[in-house]
């Protein structure tokens, strides 16, 4: 992911939302039916995405008002999700909607939606989002008018919808902090080596005590962001909890990406600013790391849980 970011951040985002949020939700909790299902179009020729934000829930994600009523043979859903990546593009919908408010978050549910299937004629695609940054991923509202699901597409179990969705955000935001470790990444490797082709004052910018110690200080942030990305992974691997660890290495790399990106275009100056040289780019991308898959103060406040859990009497 990091090594995709360092070229484009957009294609990054896109191959994330595939891979860790759409394969795993259907991985670890669809049955078999459903993966045989979609697996082999998955690996071949469709997009998926992860429908959950809405109008009124972001932050607070399962205050949302898509309901999904039984019909007895089958789900009708209705609601409208924002901020939807590869909404645009994509073929199957993960959708979470509440199939009992008087249950609040325990009424939510996960379903499977395909694109051209019966009954879905009412899955309205909105315009695309004219974004800040991560330009080339499209980000779309979509709106679920009467939209006629299958019993058999629930994924996991009516109710636990709230289940899958935090577990699998959880992991996420791994694959965001890859993303943001790559855009960091990036800007320097784009920046530093144009303080050694460009002279004032008789010697190259770079070698200018001043500048030497702002890119040695971010050449020490990158590190501990790529360091605290690759160990919240090796604790997923192993099996062990990894939300705090995630929602850290989230936080930081984020971080580390908006202060790199805005120090790259300041060592490049002028040409910095402009968009010849690309690093302009670096800066309008990171800016989203702060934002989805759990804001900043989110992963503030997922910390700062995890430490009132240890130390509080």
């Amino acid at each position: 992911m990091a090594l995709l970011t360092q070229v484009d951040a957009s294609v990054s985002v896109a191959a994330d939302v595939q891979n860790t949020l759409v394969n795993n939700v259907f991985a670890f909790y669809a049955n078999k039916e459903i993966q045989e299902r979609v697996f082999p179009k998955l690996a071949t020729d469709t997009v998926g995405c992860f429908c959950l934000s809405e109008p009124g829930s972001g932050s607070d994600a399962f205050a949302m008002k898509t309901k999904a009523e039984d019909k007895g043979d089958h789900w009708l859903i209705n609601g409208e999700k924002l901020w939807i990546t590869n909404g645009g593009e994509a073929g199957i919908y993960i959708v979470l909607a509440n199939t009992d408010f008087s249950k609040g978050y325990k009424g939510i549910t996960a379903f499977l939606v395909e694109k051209g299937a019966e009954g879905a004629e009412g899955v309205i695609l909105g315009k695309k989002e004219d974004k800040l940054g991560i330009r080339a991923s499209s980000t779309h509202p979509i709106v679920f008018d009467n939209v006629r699901v299958p019993k058999e597409n629930v994924i996991g179990e009516v109710g636990k919808g709230y289940k899958i969705a935090i577990e699998i955000l959880n992991e996420g935001r791994i694959g965001i902090a890859a993303q943001m470790l790559g855009i960091a990444q990036g800007a320097f490797d784009a920046a530093v080596p144009y303080t050694f082709e460009r002279k004032q004052f008789g010697q190259h910018i770079g070698d200018f005590q001043g500048m030497q110690h702002q890119y040695a200080q971010v050449a020490v942030e990158i590190e501990a962001a790529r360091n605290m990305v690759y160990n919240a992974a090796r604790m997923k691997e192993n099996g062990q909890s990894f939300v705090t660890e995630a929602a850290m290495a989230k936080l930081y790399a984020s971080q580390v990406a908006e202060r790199t990106a805005s120090k790259a275009i300041e060592w490049m100056g002028g040409v910095g600013f402009t968009k010849d040289y690309g690093v302009e780019k670096y800066y309008r991308d990171c800016k989203i790391g702060a934002i989805y898959e759990g804001t900043t103060n989110i992963q503030l406040t997922t910390i700062a849980k995890a430490i009132k859990a240890k130390y509080a009497k």
